[in-house]
This record gives C-alpha cells, structure tokens and sequence, in this order.
C-alpha cells in the first residue's frame, strides 16, 4: 500500500486530523479532474469554488471572525495536501494567504474586521507586485495618486498570480512622493483588467500574466503604508508557500510512480526480475523519490515552525528581530534543499518506468514542469550565500525582495 503521506508526520497528530478530513474529500475531487484541466487547458474556477464552499481561504482567520485560526504548521500541511492535488491551485492561492498574514498583523482592529469578515464570507485575494519590462526596483510605474473624492490607480503588472480568480486584488504602487504603498482594490471594478496571457512552461493554470488597472478608484482605507525600516517574515512566508508546493508535487509524482510500479507487467530481459515490483533496483529507485519527499516535507514542517514562532514573538521587539532573521534563514536555507531534493525527485521517476511513461497522456512531465517553475521563483542561487554571510559575518538577511532596473 501507498503511504499516506502527512507533513505532521502521518496521521498521528489528532488536531491535524480533525481538520484535515474536512478537506481531504475536497482534495480527492482536485486530483481527480487535475490531469484533465492541465491537458485542455480547463481554468481553476470550479475546484476554487469547491475550496470557497469549505471557506479554505479563512484558515488562518481567527474563530471569533468566523474562520479556523489554525497555526502555520497546519496550513503548510494542508498546502502541501493541496499542492499534492493539484499544484497550480496552491500556487494561486499563495498571494491570498499572504494577504490574510498582512491583516493578522495589521495594527488596525477596524480593518481587521472589514478584511475577517469578507475573508470569512470565501473572498479570494489576487496579486499584482511584480511590473514588466523595464521596471525599476526601488519604485514602480503603478501610481495611484490622490483625486476630489480619493484616490486613482492606474498601471500595468505582470506575474499577477490569482488574480484571474480573485474577489480583491492586492496591488504595489507609487504614491504622489513616490514612495511604495500597497493598494487593494475590488476585482471587478470595470477598470481592472486580467489577461490570461501567462506562457510559462510550467504551472499553467495559475493565471500568472498580465493585469491592467485604468482610473481605479481607491478609499484611503484601502491603501497601506510600508515601514522600510520592519524587520518581518513576511518573504519568509511567501517562499515558504512555494517550498510547500514542491513538496506537494514530490508527494504526488512519489504516489503515482509507485502505482505504476505496482502495475506493471512488463519488464526487461536484463532486468531483475519479471515484475518491476519485485526488482531490487526498481524499488531503490521508487524509495529514494519517497524518501526525498519525505525529507522535504520535514523542512517545510521545520520551517513553519520557526515562522510561527517569529509571530508569536511579533510584539515583543527584544524578541522579534531575532525571530524573524532564523525564520528567513530556515527557509532560506530549506528553499536550496528542498529545491535540489524534488527536482531530482521527479526527474528520477521516469527511471523506475519505461519509455511509455513519457506518453503525453499521462502526463507525468507536469511534475517536473511544475516544479522547475517554481524554483526559478526567488533564485536559489542567492539563498546560500545569504546563509554563509549571515554565520560569517554576522550581515542580516533582506526582508524585501524586489526585481527589476538598477
């Protein structure tokens, strides 16, 4: 039988259960159709509205607001068994579970409860950061400027993960001094434009192009000041989601080669045995993917813990800065494990199979698709040497990460 992988370590955890197997059925639906959606191209509204009927999106909401109030480590779980469903919904969703941290630790109870209760009610949260072409780093292009009766956005992003399927879109732009701020403004709004014009190789259905906002009319509520001087763990938190979906992506190639295995009738003359499932090196083979993913799970577990923690200790400022600086450099450091660790997972699959795993019917390049997608997000390249400065020479990790022109 096919272990049921768990990033709490199995089912042992009784909490993790309980909340789980409110989703799990749900899950099991997103697996079932999510060949189908990558190969003709099927958009992710139906499993989202699956996922807003079980308001997955309040997890992290607190219980007197109407959602869950789980802990980081349950969430990471979860996404990790979602990812393993179907990766590009995880990935989707990233920019909306980063929102709801935004609100968590928003020092304003009013809009807290403005943002707890639509977050209660299903709303999904889309993003719109990243700009194209030849965007500066220190600013962005975006405006959004005051007018009579408020404020206007106007701008083009790109990379604007989930916003194809969000209610609000979160929104980096340049106020009147230009200075950065965050916007969020309704989807829907006539002005706001989503093109589904990404054309990466991999992670195809996350709507990751291009959005337009023309004369978006936008409340001072709505607008967000930046202090350039926090230190938070907040780009610990966004790499953390995809760290999780790599290791939901391990988790389901990992499954589905060992039920090829399994099946397999044919073997090779110089093989060890008449049946794959009873050759020695095939076994090995199917082993070590288990084993990788095993291993990254437990550093996303890891992880997650260090990033609750550093919430936990967010207003105790002695204890704060500290918390923050391990939480960027546990996942720091696990983005470059985890990275090599599934990638040589789901390359490794196809030589416990024969060529006929290659079929495009099956599907299985997805999997490495997938995931050579995400770690180009955020280059692991950087992560080591930003580890090795820090237990060198003492120099703190950087808490914004921004890409463009110098």
């Amino acid at each position: 039988m096919t272990p049921q992988f768990s990033a709490l370590g199995g089912d042992r955890d009784a909490a993790y259960r309980a909340l789980a197997q409110r989703f799990r059925p749900i899950f099991a639906r997103i697996r079932a159709g999510a060949l189908q959606r990558e190969q003709q191209r099927e958009m992710l509204h139906v499993p989202l509205h699956w996922l807003r009927e079980v308001r997955f999106g309040a997890l992290r909401v607190p219980v007197a607001f109407g959602g869950y109030g789980v802990t980081l480590p349950q969430l990471f779980a979860l996404l990790t068994e979602l990812a393993a469903a179907d990766s590009n919904i995880t990935q989707a969703l990233r920019a909306h579970f980063g929102f709801v941290e935004s609100i968590l630790t928003a020092d304003d109870s009013a809009k807290q409860q403005r943002w707890f209760t639509r977050l209660a009610e299903g709303d999904w949260i889309g993003n719109a950061w990243s700009e194209p072409g030849s965007a500066k780093q220190a600013t962005f292009s975006t405006t959004v400027l005051p007018r009579d009766t408020g404020f206007e956005l106007n701008g083009e992003k790109f990379y604007t993960t989930g916003s194809l399927y969000a209610d609000w879109i979160n929104i980096g732009a340049s106020d009147e001094n230009q200075v950065w701020v965050g916007v969020t403004v309704n989807r829907h709004h006539p002005g706001v434009e989503v093109i589904d014009d990404w054309d990466g190789f991999g992670q195809r259905l996350t709507a990751s192009g291009t959005t337009r906002f023309h004369q978006v009319p936008v409340t001072a509520e709505d607008i967000s000041r930046h202090d350039a001087s926090a230190t938070t763990s907040d780009t610990a938190f966004y790499q953390l989601v995809h760290l999780a979906t790599l290791a939901g992506i391990g988790q389901a190639a990992a499954e589905e080669v060992a039920l090829a295995v399994r099946q397999r009738q044919r073997s090779y003359s110089h093989g060890n045995a008449a049946r794959a499932a009873q050759d020695p090196q095939i076994l090995q083979i199917v082993g070590k993917v288990h084993s990788a993913v095993w291993a990254a799970q437990a550093l996303v577990q890891q992880s997650a813990q260090e990033l609750n923690y550093a919430r936990q200790v967010q207003q105790q400022p002695q204890l704060a800065d500290a918390a923050n600086q391990q939480a960027e450099l546990a996942v720091a450091q696990a983005q470059t494990v985890v990275s090599a660790l599934i990638l040589d997972a789901v390359e490794l699959i196809f030589d416990a199979l024969g060529a006929s795993a290659t079929s495009s019917e099956l599907g299985l390049d997805r999997y490495w698709r997938n995931a050579r997608t995400l770690v180009s997000h955020n280059p692991r390249v950087y992560k080591e040497r930003i580890v090795g400065d820090f237990v060198v020479n003492g120099q703190a990790p950087s808490y914004q990460w921004r890409i463009g022109t110098v």
